[in-house]
């Protein structure tokens, strides 16, 4: 995965500021997957986890998360 040139989703960002990873605690950053869809990755160094952006929303379900 890598950074994308945009953002993943379109909240403000003292909003996007705001969004942790449900597991760990850690930031979310924007990102691509593999497949080209937009993701949020945690930041969490012992465990990345990216999470999908569908239509512009985070789905930050754990059962959603996927190691990176």
């Amino acid at each position: 995965m890598t950074t994308a040139d945009r953002p993943a989703t379109d909240l403000e960002p003292w909003a996007r500021a705001l969004l942790r990873c449900p597991v760990t605690g850690a930031e979310l950053v924007d990102a691509v997957a593999d497949d080209g869809s937009p993701v949020l990755v945690s930041t969490d160094p012992q465990r990345p986890l990216a999470y999908p952006v569908v239509d512009g929303i985070p789905v930050l379900l754990v059962d959603e998360a996927r190691p990176v």
